[in-house]
């Protein structure tokens, strides 16, 4: 071949070759590598929308002793910054929103919520990089779906965020997790992690949970294409109005794959040691009950698990949005009524950011947990969710959606019950494109 016909060939094959980065690995909770964005204004929004709400239960019954379940039209105030900006060795990404929320005949329920999206990269040098992630939050009717926002480069559903709620009650949350990572080479990588969290129940009726997790991987990358690797993790989980806790060793292998530019799949497959000890209420025996004056007793109970764990993700990035399917087999701190858990998760969605006018977010969840800490019980939901926007005029924007979520227990038939929440209005958000909601 002429040699300058090869220069040019080489020139022009050399940034798609850059450009195509390893496999994400979704036990470090990267998100998928290939809608990584290096550039994404930080952008600013405002919402005025009514709403219908169902399923308003505080954590208490009503004067026939049945459990609250109120509906209320009401309406919202929000608004939010969502942006992802890099530097020469450093990236941030940033999605907060907060909302008002007035009840027109159920003012009891008015609240306040907040959400907030965190993660920042730093390349200290070739081959050491730092990686932040920070989770936080307050609600009180938990909507919360997991997804991929496309200014955030992390997966949240790496992270402790709860989503699985049962009441109407106040909860603050706040995950912090850090990564550095050593790159030996351009196969070989090491990572040293931690996360800890912290979830806070008003209701003294419910659980509050707090928990550490310490983890190291090795990542070998077979292929330009092919990621294979192993991690160890150590667990703790304690919890606030309960006496109980609950030690946890992980052992996982990893695996993930570009399957082409777009398309990628990745995931993980092992075991998790439970071992839980936690105090249990149970019936006295008939005689006892009668000689004490009281029915019930504490009981300290002790249990070993071992709990196959996995986790899987399968996206494909399109220019202005992304898609994907995961599921998972994890040990979680519960909802602060059913505490330690063996949780079952599928997860799916799509979010698209266009051009012209549109914007919006479909999302749907799965999740079936055995909890093996102070009660003793399946507990589950089925939730989906939509968003949506259309560009009027340049900063004016109509925007709606709703989420439907019900509630699953075969143990406890109180439990199982259906809530809605439906928004309608209009946003303001400057700039040509549509107005991103997540």
């Amino acid at each position: 071949m002429n040699p300058y016909k090869l220069f040019v060939c080489l020139s022009i094959a050399a940034p798609v070759f850059a450009q195509y980065a390893g496999p994400a690995v979704l036990s470090r909770g990267e998100a998928p590598a290939a809608m990584v964005t290096q550039q994404l204004d930080f952008r600013p929004f405002l919402t005025v929308m009514g709403t219908y709400d169902t399923g308003l239960n505080g954590v208490s019954v009503n004067s026939q002793g049945q459990l609250a379940n109120t509906e209320s039209y009401g309406i919202q105030f929000s608004g939010g910054v969502s942006g992802v900006h890099s530097w020469k060795h450093t990236k941030v990404g940033l999605d907060y929103s907060g909302s008002v929320n007035h009840y027109f005949h159920r003012t009891y329920y008015d609240d306040t919520n907040q959400s907030l999206s965190l993660g920042v990269i730093h390349d200290f040098s070739r081959h050491f990089e730092l990686v932040l992630r920070e989770s936080a939050g307050l609600f009180s009717q938990n909507f919360t779906t997991l997804g991929l926002p496309q200014t955030v480069p992390f997966d949240s559903s790496q992270s402790y965020v709860p989503v699985t709620d049962f009441f109407d009650n106040r909860t603050l949350y706040v995950t912090t997790q850090a990564d550095l990572i050593y790159r030996k080479n351009a196969r070989l990588s090491f990572d040293f992690g931690g996360d800890g969290f912290i979830n806070r129940r008003r209701s003294t009726a419910l659980y509050s949970a707090n928990g550490i997790t310490a983890r190291g991987d090795m990542q070998y990358r077979l292929t330009r294409r092919t990621t294979v690797g192993a991690q160890y993790a150590y667990l703790f989980f304690t919890f606030r109005g309960v006496l109980g806790s609950s030690n946890m060793h992980r052992a996982l292998g990893t695996f993930a794959t570009r399957l082409s530019r777009l398309w990628e799949l990745s995931g993980d497959a092992g075991v998790t040691r439970v071992e839980s000890r936690f105090d249990r209420v149970v019936p006295l025996d008939p005689v006892v009950a009668e000689l004490l004056g009281y029915n019930y007793g504490t009981q300290v109970a002790y249990g070993i698990d071992y709990v196959p764990t996995f986790s899987g993700r399968l996206s494909r990035t399109f220019r202005r949005g992304v898609f994907w399917l995961g599921g998972a087999r994890s040990v979680t701190p519960g909802n602060g009524l059913f505490l330690t858990s063996k949780m079952t998760n599928g997860t799916t969605g799509y979010t698209y950011t266009g051009l012209r006018r549109w914007s919006f977010t479909a999302q749907a969840l799965y999740d079936r947990g055995s909890s093996v800490g102070n009660v003793l019980g399946t507990y589950g939901d089925l939730s989906g969710g939509l968003s949506l926007s259309r560009q009027i005029v340049r900063s004016l924007h109509f925007v709606a959606g709703g989420d439907v979520r019900r509630y699953q227990s075969p143990d406890f038939p109180l439990y199982n019950r259906t809530v809605y929440d439906a928004h309608i209005g209009l946003g303001f958000a400057p700039g040509a494109i549509p107005l991103r909601l997540w």
